[in-house]
């Protein structure tokens, strides 16, 4: 079906987990209203037959408007383990097989050298993405990063370079590629003590993906303690229960023009979890929805 008004240009979803049952929990979730899912492996797909899977995932949303909007693997495809060569496989396989499940966004870690400065990185990264970059052009599609530090810093960490602007300036322009972009959220941004939406004014035309997922800042602890103190001074919140207005948020990725899902990122809130997550998520959906505007309206004709 996949009735797609103006106001749909900007869908509503969730992560669902990459696994070969994704499709019976997409099944399960999908009365809720969700319009996208976006379906995460971690490290590899493993034995996962991709095309087969989309048949079953497509089967499941073919009587719905919903749609899969892509498709990530968070691994570190910038080092020397097995499971990191397995990562960069899966880069592959998922770049190969992503237009069975009609979707065109592969998302992710852009890795890094362990515990190195992320400058040290980018010889690495160049060598992995522009080939990736290459086989993204060949398919038609967009990579996106994740701006998730994993713990790590400018100096050191294990996962991702891709958690602070200066890194992106940095990546695109060692591999200059319009298939390189970002896998984009507020909440990454604020547990560093950086004003996400400013960003959105530079970066929306590299965002291919956004993360619903929110933060909570107890300024307290900061003024008392800073941030390097025993006490946690940032929660991640689902949608609806953080600090950021996501009325100006979802404003400003239109008023930039960004086309694509926000979906949800699920099982982070410290209140709405275990038998709440879904009530949880679903208050996100919801609200989310109100902060695109509610529900679309046809102009009258004065014509």
């Amino acid at each position: 079906m996949n009735n797609v008004t103006p106001l749909h240009d900007i869908r509503i979803g969730t992560l669902v987990p990459g696994s070969p049952e994704v499709d019976q929990y997409i099944a399960q979730i999908l009365p809720h209203g969700f319009e996208s899912f976006s379906i995460t492996f971690w490290q590899t797909t493993g034995d996962v037959d991709l095309v087969e899977l989309a048949k079953r995932v497509k089967d499941n949303l073919a009587e719905s408007d919903a749609v899969i909007s892509s498709i990530g693997i968070y691994g570190n495809p910038l080092g020397d383990e097995p499971a990191d060569v397995e990562t960069v496989r899966s880069w592959e396989r998922i770049i190969d097989a992503i237009h069975h499940f009609d979707a065109d966004v592969v998302t992710g870690f852009a890795g890094r050298l362990r515990d190195r400065p992320i400058d040290e990185s980018m010889p690495r990264f160049t060598e992995v993405f522009s080939e990736l970059a290459k086989r993204a052009d060949d398919c038609g599609v967009r990579l996106a990063f994740e701006n998730c530090a994993m713990g790590g810093n400018w100096q050191s960490g294990d996962w991702n370079i891709a958690h602070n602007p200066r890194a992106w300036e940095m990546m695109f322009d060692a591999v200059s590629s319009d298939r390189l972009g970002l896998e984009w959220e507020p909440c990454h941004q604020m547990v560093c003590l950086i004003d996400p939406l400013p960003q959105l004014a530079r970066w929306t035309p590299r965002i291919f993906h956004v993360h619903g997922k929110d933060a909570t800042i107890h300024w307290d602890v900061v003024r008392r303690d800073g941030i390097a103190g025993p006490e946690p001074f940032a929660f991640h919140r689902t949608p609806g229960f953080g600090d950021s207005n996501w009325t100006n948020i979802l404003s400003e990725l239109r008023r930039h023009g960004f086309v694509g899902s926000i979906d949800i990122e699920g099982w982070h809130d410290p209140v709405y979890h275990d038998e709440l997550e879904m009530t949880g998520q679903v208050h996100a959906l919801n609200y989310l929805k109100r902060c695109r505007g509610g529900e679309f309206v046809t102009n009258p004709d004065v014509s």
